[in-house]
Formats: C-alpha cells, sequence, structure tokens
C-alpha cells in the first residue's frame, strides 16, 4: 500500500488518510451563492423571505440567502427560490435565466451538483414602471 507524502496523513495507507479528510458546505453559504446569483439576473427585483426579513432589510441588514430553502443530501443541492420579478419582464424567461444562472453558479462554486431548482414568483416590483411615468426635464416642452 502506498502511504501520503504530504504531510497530511502521512505514514497513512492512502484510503485512510482520504476517509479523514472531508469538506462540508452549509446550506446557508449554499443559500448566500444562489441569492447572490439571482442578484445578477435582469427582471429579478429581488428574493422574498417574508415580513421578518423585510423588516431586517429596512434597518439596513443585507440576507443574501433571504428567500432561499436549501435541501443538501450527500453530494446534491436542491433549491426553492421565492422571487419578486419587476413588472413588465416575461416571468416565464425571467425564471428560466434565473434558474440557469444559479445552477450554473452553484456548481462551479461549490462543485456540488444541484438537482432542482423550483421558482416560486411571489411578488411583481412596480418601482421601475412608477418611476418612468412621472414626467422628465427633456418632456417639459423647451427646446
Amino acid at each position: 500500500m502506498s502511504s501520503r507524502e504530504d504531510g497530511r496523513g502521512k505514514g497513512l495507507p492512502d484510503e485512510m488518510a482520504q476517509t479523514r479528510d472531508s469538506v462540508r458546505i452549509s446550506p446557508d453559504v449554499i443559500g448566500i451563492v444562489a441569492g447572490i446569483a439571482a442578484q445578477e439576473v435582469a427582471g429579478i427585483a429581488g428574493m422574498s423571505g417574508g415580513i421578518v426579513d423585510g423588516i431586517a432589510q429596512r434597518l439596513g441588514r443585507k440576507d443574501f440567502s433571504k428567500g432561499i430553502k436549501v435541501t443538501l443530501e450527500k453530494e446534491t443541492v436542491s433549491l426553492d427560490l421565492a422571487v419578486v420579478v419587476d413588472y413588465g419582464v416575461k416571468i416565464m424567461e425571467t425564471a428560466r435565466d434565473l434558474k440557469e444562472k444559479v445552477r450554473t453558479t452553484v456548481e462551479e462554486v461549490t462543485g456540488l451538483a444541484v438537482a432542482s431548482i423550483k421558482v416560486n414568483v411571489v411578488g411583481i416590483n412596480l418601482a421601475r414602471e412608477q418611476a418612468g411615468d412621472s414626467p422628465s426635464q427633456e418632456d417639459n416642452g423647451e427646446p
């Protein structure tokens, strides 16, 4: 039998050294990675985590894993995302883009396979549409 020569598990057979080494990724960390990826998708206004998260956000705390439920089994991850979309976007296309971005990012960053992603659209953000309704200085008729 060969033994490890890198100093960690020196003198132990390779099989024993490998069983002692481990890396565990917290579901909270996976949720943060997914939340950051979701913020990069056009048409996603934000994540929805309920009343308590809304209060925390108003107090200035940013919780990147808000609105994300992570289920971790062995080396696969399942994600449930509760999102708010911008008014006027094509919801199905935006959800598809969201799933693609989150899946790619989580798999690249963690090395874990994403088994499923469920997107729950729980609200629509009207802020952009309302901001566009106010007349700008260019629209005041002056040359």
